[in-house]
């Protein structure tokens, strides 16, 4: 399924001069001399750094002063800035979309793949887009043996207004902690009002199954390995069936006695991720009672109690179950005929969302927020009335640029004039690109020394491309 690009990045009343015109910009930054390649977790807050542990916590950044702007399309402003964090200088860059700018749409940056990744730059090639960051926390590593890491992002995703991937149990994400009342399922997107909004997206469906024969379900397998008394799924109408609840979609965490469903969208990496950890506890062991049903057509072709892998074709869902949710799948049969449905349960219609957790809203940074350890830094936010989207990326781990901590790019966004916004993945994975000469150019300097392939991104698209305009 085609998935679109959407990006938000956009400080309503910060564009100095007058619009559309860029701004005399400094002279173009020096790239930073190139780090050893290190994995931190996907998360800007994951990787050790005993100079960040020595700084005094902070939540608020100094003066955010902008060094240059430039118009890159009718309602899309590219800024470059500067400002001060607890770890000294920081820099950065901030799109700015006029979300009513015409012909100018916002979108999900993807993979081939749910279980994929790519850099930003390469995502933004292959979409065409304008301009884009990249986007939530994913699943980059693993300490299971045999268990191989998915690159599937940690929170929900929607693409053309239709669900791609749903949330892992807050356990199971990467990143920083999480602020009080926050959750994995948080967004931030565009609704069909065609306007920026966060949002909660969680994840409902059925599994529905109609036989002519009795329901039983086969013996169910305790942790052990042994059978334990038969558990039956819930029985639908007189005439036999069965109704699996579905607390999953292409995501690489299940949540502990569950099921979920998979679709030709995840690619083809294993299946196994899904079935291990807990809901509170990432690293926790695999589930040794599991079940997978292969549904074809709308007809049940196969029960088995491994987890699969391979590419699932188009016309083709398979069903992964754990503890209890494996023991209710194993009422299925080949040759019955199921009905799946699912979607998320939002007050609000998104056309596009991407995961993130909220930092700022209503213009005040949430309780909580991590004051320690700065580092690169990516976020999106929205303005009060909807209209403009905000994508950031502020570099670190560098002599020119300390970072932020989690409380100072709040801090930083609130200056922006963003009145919504939320933290994406950070750290080696931040990165801000715009297109030029026909391609995407990596604006920022990711503290890897080179571009990381990450999960998904936010990408800004025009209807109809317009002249390029070159960036200093």
């Amino acid at each position: 399924m085609a998935r679109k690009l959407m990006v938000v990045l956009a400080v309503a009343g910060l564009v100095g001069g007058v619009a559309g015109v860029p701004a005399q910009a400094d002279a173009p930054r020096p790239p930073d001399p190139p780090r050893p390649p290190g994995v931190d977790g996907a998360g800007s807050g994951e990787r050790p750094d005993a100079r960040a542990a020595a700084l005094a916590p902070s939540g608020a950044v100094g003066e955010l002063r902008f060094t240059s702007t430039t118009r890159l399309a009718p309602g899309v402003l590219f800024r470059t800035f500067e400002t001060t964090g607890v770890g000294g200088p920081v820099l950065g860059d901030l799109l700015d979309v006029d979300l009513r700018g015409p012909g100018v749409r916002m979108g999900l940056l993807h993979p081939p793949n749910v279980a994929a990744r790519r850099t930003v730059s390469a995502m933004a090639d292959a979409q065409r887009a304008l301009a884009g960051v990249n986007g939530d926390f994913f699943n980059i590593s693993e300490t299971r043996p045999g268990v191989v890491p998915t690159g599937s992002s940690s929170g929900p995703e929607v693409a053309d207004g239709l669900p791609l991937k749903g949330a892992v149990p807050d356990g199971q994400r990467f990143g920083p902690a999480l602020p009080k009342g926050t959750s994995a399922e948080d967004v931030i997107g565009i609704g069909a009002d065609r306007r920026g909004h966060l949002g909660r997206l969680h994840l409902t469906g059925t599994v529905v199954a109609h036989t002519a024969r009795p329901v039983s379900a086969r013996p169910a397998r305790t942790a052990s390995g042994r059978t334990a008394r038969p558990v039956s799924a819930r029985t639908v109408g007189s005439g036999g069936g069965v109704r699996v609840a579905l607390r999953g979609l292409n995501q690489y965490a299940l949540p502990v006695g569950s099921a979920g469903a998979f679709t030709d969208a995840w690619g083809s990496v294993s299946r196994r991720r899904a079935v291990c950890g807990t809901d509170t506890v990432r690293n926790g062991p695999c589930s040794t009672n599991t079940a997978e049903v292969t549904v074809q057509r709308g007809v049940v072709t196969k029960v088995t109690d491994e987890v699969g892998e391979g590419a699932i074709p188009p016309d083709t869902t398979v069903l992964v179950g754990r503890d209890k949710g494996a023991d209710e799948l194993r009422a299925l049969r080949p040759g019955d005929r199921v009905r799946i449905g699912y979607r998320f349960t939002s007050p609000r219609k998104f056309r596009f969302a991407i995961g993130g957790f909220p930092i700022l809203r209503d213009g005040a940074p949430l309780d909580g927020l991590d004051p320690k350890g700065p580092a690169p830094r990516t976020a999106a936010g929205v303005s009060r009335d909807g209209r403009h989207m905000y994508l950031v990326v502020a570099d670190g781990r560098s002599q020119r640029s300390a970072g932020l901590t989690v409380a100072e790019l709040a801090s930083l966004l609130d200056k922006a004039g963003v009145d919504d916004g939320v933290n994406l993945d950070g750290g080696g994975s931040s990165t801000f690109v715009t297109r030029s000469g026909g391609k995407s150019v990596v604006r920022n300097s990711p503290s890897d020394g080179r571009e990381r392939a990450v999960a998904n991104g936010i990408g800004v698209f025009l209807n109809h491309p317009a002249p390029e305009i070159p960036v200093p």
